[in-house]
């Protein structure tokens, strides 16, 4: 007689995916390392298949495992969903989730992802600094924080809101030409020519004409900071980031807006770490002082 596959089966193996070893599936479910090996034996010989593939960091999920374990994080969102609204088990949300993000959002993020940690305690949160488009590899469940108008077509997610940046300076700096000078008369920083900074570029030519690149940077935040406060030059940054540095002016009244989206892959939709941070985000996002509001737009 053929044995069907269960709920019970998919959990032993999502703990073996995340644990990436037996021994580490054994205790998440309170089980000998015995059980899940035999169990997950029992499971790849009623597919045909092999799940996992053992490796120098563990046991790692095959491309048919891949799937399966989709399917089982599919089911374990439902299960979970349901005792979330009838139970309010809201917390037994577990797992990894990757956040990918440009790294002075945290500055005016920052609540609420500690609320996001207070509100789901057993999901392990890692978070990436980068302003590379999105990179979402198949095993990282995850959500990339973007600011972008127009989000890559492979992805899903919805629009927080906007940014507000401006055009900042040391006030040493701005003594020192004088206070008749214009934008386009300071030394100004720029990226460097390897990220996508066009946006950055055709800001300048409009509202600092003739304006000189004196250093350009990558996207290390301290550097950028540094060198602001520095006086080596002016640079756009966020609102809730240059309003708050100490000796640090706006130099003009213009602001550029870019639109906050959050993405992740279509698959990973139903996820439920991964559903359960977005609908955080869209919850408390409005309430967070640096941020001014939300404006919760798209899919």
């Amino acid at each position: 007689m053929v044995r069907t596959m269960d709920w019970f089966d998919l959990r032993y193996l999502l703990a073996t995916a995340r644990s990436r070893s037996f021994s580490g599936a054994a205790t998440q479910l309170g089980v000998t390392h015995t059980t899940v090996s035999r169990r997950l034996q029992a499971v790849e010989e009623q597919l045909g298949v092999r799940l996992f593939d053992r490796t120098p960091k563990g046991l790692l999920p095959t491309p048919v495992g891949e799937e399966v374990i989709e399917l089982a994080e599919r089911v374990e969102s439902d299960v979970l969903g349901v005792q979330s609204r009838l139970m309010g088990l809201d917390a037994q949300l577990r797992g990894d989730l990757r956040v990918s993000m440009v790294d002075y959002l945290f500055w005016g993020m920052h609540e609420a992802f500690a609320a996001f940690l207070q509100r789901y305690p057993h999901v392990d949160l890692t978070l990436t600094a980068t302003n590379e488009m999105v990179s979402l590899p198949r095993r990282d469940v995850g959500v990339a924080l973007r600011l972008t108008d127009a989000p890559p077509e492979n992805l899903i997610g919805r629009r927080l809101g906007t940014i507000a940046f401006s055009a900042y300076a040391s006030s040493a700096l701005v003594e020192a030409r004088g206070p008749d000078a214009a934008p386009g008369d300071l030394p100004w920083l720029g990226w460097d020519e390897r990220t996508n900074s066009r946006w950055y570029t055709a800001w300048l030519a409009e509202h600092a004409p003739g304006a000189k690149i004196v250093l350009r940077l990558d996207e290390n935040p301290i550097l950028r900071r540094r060198a602001v406060s520095a006086g080596i030059g002016a640079f756009l940054l966020p609102c809730f980031e240059g309003d708050s540095l100490p000796g640090v002016q706006r130099i003009c009244d213009v602001e550029l807006s870019r639109s906050l989206w959050m993405l992740t892959l279509p698959e990973l939709r139903h996820t439920g770490r991964v559903r359960a941070f977005i609908d955080h985000m869209v919850e408390v996002y409005p309430s967070l002082p640096a941020m001014g509001g939300a404006e919760n737009n798209g899919p």
